[in-house]
C-alpha cells in the first residue's frame, strides 16, 4: 500500500533542490535593468516542488493590485443581444480557488506518484505571459498590450470587455466583470459588457525596479524572475537535478512563465481540477503560427491602434470636462 506523504516531507527526503535557483536578488537586478532599456524578456521560474500551498502569494497579489480591481455600477445595462451574459464577481471577491476579476493568482492542487510515493503538489497558476501573446495580437480594440520586458497586460481604461482575449488564450486566463469600463460611456447595450482582467505581473512594481508581489511574499522562494535565457538555463539545471520536467518553454510558441515539476505535466494535468477559471497543463501549439491568426493580426493591428488612440482621446476629453 502506497503511503501518502506531504510535499515538504518528500522534498526533505528524496529530492534535494537547495541552491539550484538563485532567489530574489537576481530578480531585483534583472527587473531594474529591464526598466531602463529594452533587452530580452523577463521570465519567471516556478519550482512546483517547493510550493507548500500557503497562499501567501495569492493574498499578496490581491493586496498589491486592489486599486486595479473593478468597482462596477449597478444596475447593469441590459445587453443586446440578450445572449451576452452578465458576469458579476463583485459579490464574490473572496473566491481564491480560481481566477476571477478580483483574483489573478490561485493555487492548484494535484496528487502524483514519484518513486512509488504518493505526494501532494500545489501549483501557483496565473497568466502565462506568452512570448507572442494572442490576447495582445488579436485584441480588436488595442486594449491588450505587451511591454518591452515581455509581460502582457490589459488596459482597463480601454477594454470594452468583448472577451476576445479569453477566447484566443490557450489557458482561458482573462476574466470579465460586467458594469465597469468604457463600454458604459459608449454603447452600454451593444459593446462588450465590461472589462477583462488578468495578472499584469505587477508591472507598476517592475517599473520601479521591484519584483512582483507574489515573488516578494513567498516564504519558500518558489518563484525566481530574471532574463528569459537565464531562467531557462536554471529551469533545465533544476529539471536535471530533480529528474523533472519543464512546462512553458515551448507551449504556445514559448511563454515567460516556466514551470519545473518532479512529475510529468500530463500526469499533473490528469490530476488537477479543470473548470472555468482553472488552467490546464496540456501541450499547446503556437496559436500565432496559424496562417489565419497571422492574417487576422495583420488586419487587426492598424484598426486596434486607431481604436486605442480614439479610446485615449475620449478618456482625456472626459477628464478635461
Amino acid at each position: 500500500m502506497t503511503n501518502k506523504i506531504s510535499r515538504r516531507a518528500f522534498l526533505k527526503g528524496s529530492i534535494t533542490v537547495a541552491g539550484s535557483v538563485a532567489a530574489s536578488a537576481t530578480g531585483v537586478s534583472a527587473a531594474t535593468a529591464l526598466t531602463k532599456e529594452k533587452k530580452e524578456p523577463l521570465a519567471t521560474l516556478i519550482d512546483i516542488s517547493k510550493c507548500i500551498g500557503c497562499e501567501e502569494c495569492v493574498y499578496a497579489c490581491q493586496e498589491s493590485n486592489a486599486d486595479k480591481y473593478p468597482n462596477p455600477e449597478k444596475p447593469y445595462p441590459e445587453m443586446f443581444p440578450k445572449r451576452v451574459p452578465v458576469e458579476d464577481w463583485s459579490q464574490k471577491r473572496d473566491v481564491t480557488d480560481r481566477l476571477t476579476p478580483y483574483n489573478w493568482l490561485y493555487i492548484q492542487h494535484a496528487t502524483a506518484k514519484v518513486d512509488g510515493e504518493e505526494i501532494e503538489l500545489t501549483i501557483p497558476r496565473r497568466c502565462m505571459h506568452c512570448d507572442n501573446p494572442p490576447c495582445v495580437k488579436l485584441c480588436p480594440w488595442g486594449s491588450a498590450k505587451q511591454e518591452d520586458n515581455g509581460l502582457s497586460r490589459i488596459d482597463s481604461d480601454l477594454c470594452l470587455g468583448g472577451s476576445k482575449c479569453k477566447t484566443v488564450c490557450p489557458w482561458d486566463i482573462p476574466q470579465r466583470q460586467t458594469g465597469t469600463g468604457l463600454y458604459l460611456k459608449l454603447l452600454p447595450a451593444l459593446a462588450g459588457n465590461g472589462v477583462m482582467y488578468k495578472c499584469d505581473r505587477c508591472y507598476n512594481l517592475l517599473e520601479k525596479g521591484e519584483v512582483p508581489a507574489c515573488i516578494e511574499s513567498c516564504p519558500e522562494d518558489v518563484q525566481t524572475i530574471g532574463p528569459r535565457s537565464e531562467i531557462l538555463a536554471k529551469a533545465h539545471a533544476l529539471a536535471k537535478e530533480m529528474n523533472g520536467y519543464i512546462y512553458g518553454e515551448h507551449e504556445n510558441g514559448g511563454t515567460n512563465t516556466i514551470y519545473v515539476s518532479p512529475v510529468p505535466f500530463d500526469e499533473l494535468n490528469n490530476n488537477i481540477e479543470k473548470r472555468d477559471g482553472q488552467a490546464h497543463f496540456e501541450k499547446v501549439e503556437n496559436k500565432m503560427a496559424s496562417g489565419n491568426n497571422i492574417a487576422k493580426a495583420m488586419l487587426i493591428a492598424p484598426l486596434a491602434g486607431i481604436a486605442a488612440a480614439a479610446g485615449k482621446f475620449y478618456k482625456a476629453a472626459k477628464e478635461d470636462e
